[in-house]
């Protein structure tokens, strides 16, 4: 087990550099171009595919399923909805604000029209986010950690949703920050961070609270008064999230507002309930399904159980755990799951510092691998015909 007793001080080992199985110098640079070589590979699968299925990859990335909404947000701001044939109704204020925002500001001040602009958006956060992941890797268990970790988070077998006009680059890359600015004791950055990560997406409440906790437990261990630039920050920290969701009750006329509309997208907390009984029909039916399933479901436990035996800092491991309780407990459309984990990314960090004392050629060889099949795993799931 990994000793984080001083998170403050990177594990390295000793040895020369061509012991590192990521051949890359020190800084940001060597992972960021490493990063974008997955997310490349994966555009090209998806590129080739879309073409052998006649689909259009462009539209898939910028112009299906909650990109339009953000695009509807974006072009005419809020109001728009669907009424269902069953006699429910859609409304685009199930969608938070920042990625619409930052679309229509895009698209005012260029050529782009705003599904491109988000796309744009999506693929300037994503780096953003690998950049902020690999400082974050850096930290805890060295450079090579840190490459790895950028590397598999844009690895994983729904990575193409990070390069789609999507809010989940955007989220992570400003829930990555925030957690990288409590490790550093940067209380005024993680508040405002952690405000506009809540302006993106519901489960910024997780950043939040993972700023709040990690201050207390900081105040508790040095037993003294909140210095004046950490209770701004942790004042600050709610504004987005609680500021949105006060205005849809305000709008709706409603206190549950935010909560009435989510549930008529079928959305809602029910503490993984009808995440249950849809394994249950799969493990009652075709039996391989749900036994996945329940595969899918272990690997992430037993994955937040190694975040903590690896002791990792408590601001990554109240997020990740955040993230992954409302991923897993949430109903709505199941097979969302693995989009709703991508946040996720403290999950990665024992897999990234294990990669990281492998030999040169075994690791290069398992990232490459895990490459290739996200790529072909994004190109065929992004052509299905459900919403990812």
């Amino acid at each position: 087990m990994t000793d984080l007793a001083d998170p403050g001080k990177p594990r390295t080992r000793s040895g020369s550099a061509a012991r590192d199985p990521i051949r890359t110098p020190p800084g940001p640079a060597g992972a960021l171009l490493a990063y974008v070589g997955v997310r490349a590979l994966g555009l090209l699968a998806l590129a080739v595919w879309s073409a052998a299925r006649g689909t259009s990859a462009h539209t898939l990335l910028t112009a299906r399923w909650d990109s339009l909404w953000y695009t509807r947000v974006a072009e005419g701001w809020y109001g728009y909805q669907v009424r269902l044939p069953d006699g429910g109704v859609h409304s685009d204020l199930a969608f938070f604000p920042l990625l619409p925002a930052l679309e229509r500001g895009l698209s005012q001040l260029s050529p782009l029209a705003a599904p491109d602009a988000g796309m744009v958006v999506s693929w300037l956060s994503s780096l953003a986010a690998a950049w902020a992941l690999y400082l974050t890797g850096t930290r805890l268990h060295g450079h090579r950690a840190g490459v790895c970790l950028a590397v598999l988070w844009a690895a994983v077998p729904v990575g193409v949703v990070q390069s789609m006009a999507y809010s989940e680059s955007l989220f992570t890359a400003l829930a990555a920050w925030a957690l990288w600015s409590v490790l550093n004791g940067r209380w005024v950055w993680a508040g405002t961070l952690a405000a506009l990560a809540g302006l993106t997406r519901p489960v910024g409440a997780a950043v939040v609270a993972a700023v709040w906790i990690a201050a207390l437990l900081e105040l508790r261990g040095r037993w003294r008064a909140p210095g004046a630039r950490m209770v701004l920050g942790l004042l600050l920290a709610p504004v987005g999230w609680f500021g949105y969701v006060v205005w849809v009750g305000v709008r709706t006329g409603s206190v549950t507002g935010y909560l009435d509309i989510q549930g008529q997208w079928g959305n809602g907390f029910d503490g993984g309930w009808a995440f249950a009984g849809f394994i249950w029909e799969n493990l009652t039916g075709t039996v391989v399904g749900g036994l996945g399933l329940l595969a899918g479901v272990a690997l992430v436990i037993w994955l937040y159980v190694l975040c903590v035996r690896q002791r990792q800092p408590a601001a990554l491991l109240v997020y990740a755990g955040v993230v992954v309780t409302l991923a897993l407990c949430a109903k709505g459309y199941f097979g969302s799951k693995p989009r709703l984990l991508l946040p996720a990314f403290p999950l990665l960090l024992p897999a990234a510092a294990a990669l990281a004392r492998w030999r040169p050629a075994r690791a290069a060889a398992a990232l490459a691998a895990l490459a290739v099949v996200s790529a072909c795993y994004g190109a065929w799931w992004l052509n299905g015909a459900g919403p990812p």
